[in-house]
């Protein structure tokens, strides 16, 4: 049985498309290349569009070459991944320096990720799926849970002028303003995003740009090669919106669309 047979959500009615009706996007990660495994190439559509999107990485990915010591290879990943973040149209990336591989759930990486929306103040948030199980089954890495649970806990907590305090002395006041948070490469998801044609070949070259991370890989790189790879997955996940190619997303809405149904 191979876990990619099901990319979740392609046997059922088809998904409805991510709303787009907002302007400012924080995608935020475990590790360098997370976002490029698909997202990329949805944010390439968005800054097209005129949206600002900006980038937040737990961790410099320094653990990821096992051929590479940690302190070469940190460098070597963040260059790769501001690289990558041009070619989708994204100059805002920052590093929280948690510990590759060994990223934990709790206070401090929820405040350092409350910090950086109350920064940025986005309208909405991006990151990777948090559960055990996520596309096609595939058993979820440690640090992809751990910081996906931080990121929805976070975008609560930036609105809270009482959860960590703290920052209101660094001058940041509470941001309740994410509407909702959509995570990739989730078992289950709920909407999509079209990428066929420019925003697919963007997403492509954005993942390209971690040609040392990829070479890393070993036997398996050619397997994750971008084009093939990329070209798969979003053609895969094109027919549960719909369209030839497509990234989709289990999306949680945080502020209610219009009125509630009681009123």
């Amino acid at each position: 049985m191979s876990a990619f047979n099901d990319l979740g959500g392609t046997g059922g009615p088809p998904l409805a498309p991510l709303p787009e009706d907002w302007a400012r996007a924080l995608a935020v990660a475990a590790h360098p290349d997370d976002i490029e495994y698909g997202t990329a190439s949805a944010v390439a559509r968005w800054t097209a569009q005129g949206k600002q999107v900006g980038y937040l990485l737990a961790t410099r990915g320094e653990a990821g070459i096992d051929g590479m010591h940690p302190e070469r290879a940190a460098p070597l990943r963040e260059a790769e991944e501001r690289a990558g973040a041009r070619e989708v149209g994204v100059s805002d990336v920052e590093f929280l320096d948690h510990r590759d591989s060994v990223v934990e759930y709790g206070i401090a990486l929820r405040r350092d990720i409350t910090r950086a929306i109350r920064r940025f103040r986005p309208d909405v948030i991006i990151s990777g799926a948090y559960t055990v199980r996520m596309i096609g089954g595939l058993v979820n890495q440690a640090d992809h849970r751990a910081v996906g649970l931080a990121v929805l806990d976070a975008a609560r907590d930036a609105g809270n002028r009482w959860i960590f305090p703290e920052l209101a002395d660094e001058g940041l006041e509470p941001w309740s303003g994410v509407r909702f948070v959509a995570f990739a490469g989730a078992e289950r998801p709920t909407h999509g995003v079209e990428v066929t044609g420019d925003p697919l070949e963007r997403g492509i070259a954005s993942l390209a740009a971690h040609a040392e991370y990829t070479k890393g890989l070993g036997a398996e790189a050619d397997a994750f090669a971008p084009r093939p790879f990329l070209t798969w997955i979003a053609r895969t996940a094109g027919p549960a919106l719909g369209v030839e190619a497509a990234v989709l997303f289990d999306v949680y809405q945080l502020v209610p669309e219009g009125p509630p149904p009681w009123v």
